[in-house]
C-alpha cells in the first residue's frame, strides 16, 4: 500500500465534507460506495509516489446525491448521509483515528449550532448608515488648522544643564567630556 495524503473532514446532520490534499495529483481515482465505504489512489510528486486511502465510513452514504470535484490541490468531497443524523465519529473504526484525518475546522459546525445560521457576526452590519467623515470637518490631509511651528533648529532654547558632576554650563560640560 502506498503513502496516505492529508485528509480533512466536517460534518452536517445531512452530509460529509471531506477534502484529500494532495497538490498536482495525477491521475486521481476516486470512488465511494453506498456501505460508506471510500476509496482513493493517485500519484504525486517528483518521484511519482502512490498515494492511497480507504476508509470506511461510520454509516452509510446516498452515492447518487453526493458530489465529488477533483482540482490541481486537492480533491473535494460532499457525500451525501443515507439517513440525516449526525455521526459519533467519521470512521465505524474505534479508537484513535489515523494520523491523516483531522477535523476541517475552516467547515466545521458543532450540532448544536447548525440551524443557528451563518456564524458571521457582521451579517445585519448595515455600511450605509454610517455618516461620512468628510462631513465632521475634522480637518485633514491638509492640517489647515495646525500652526506648523518655527522650523528653526537652535540651541538658545535649549536649558543649561547641571549634571550631577557639578558642572553649570554647556562649555563646562564640553569641557569635561573632552576629559
Amino acid at each position: 500500500m502506498g503513502r496516505h495524503p492529508e485528509v480533512k473532514w466536517a460534518q452536517r446532520s445531512d452530509k460529509v465534507f471531506l477534502t484529500v490534499e494532495l497538490p498536482d495529483a495525477i491521475n486521481p481515482k476516486v470512488n465511494i460506495e453506498p456501505e460508506g465505504r471510500f476509496t482513493f489512489s493517485a500519484t504525486a510528486g517528483p518521484e511519482n509516489t502512490l498515494y492511497e486511502l480507504d476508509l470506511q465510513f461510520f454509516d452509510k452514504i446516498n452515492v447518487e446525491e453526493s458530489k465529488i470535484s477533483v482540482g490541481s490541490r486537492h480533491v473535494f468531497c460532499a457525500f451525501i448521509k443515507a439517513e440525516k443524523k449526525w455521526w459519533k465519529r467519521l470512521l465505524t473504526s474505534d479508537g484513535k483515528p489515523p494520523p491523516y484525518l483531522k477535523a476541517d475546522w475552516d467547515k466545521w459546525v458543532d450540532e448544536d449550532e447548525e440551524n443557528d445560521g451563518p456564524s458571521n457576526k457582521f451579517d445585519n452590519f448595515d455600511l450605509g448608515s454610517m455618516s461620512d467623515f468628510s462631513d465632521l470637518n475634522m480637518g485633514g490631509a491638509g492640517m489647515s488648522g495646525l500652526d506648523a511651528g518655527d522650523e528653526s533648529d537652535s540651541d538658545d532654547e535649549v536649558p543649561e544643564l547641571i549634571g550631577k558632576d557639578g558642572l553649570e554650563s554647556k562649555a563646562d560640560v564640553a569641557e569635561a567630556s573632552k576629559a
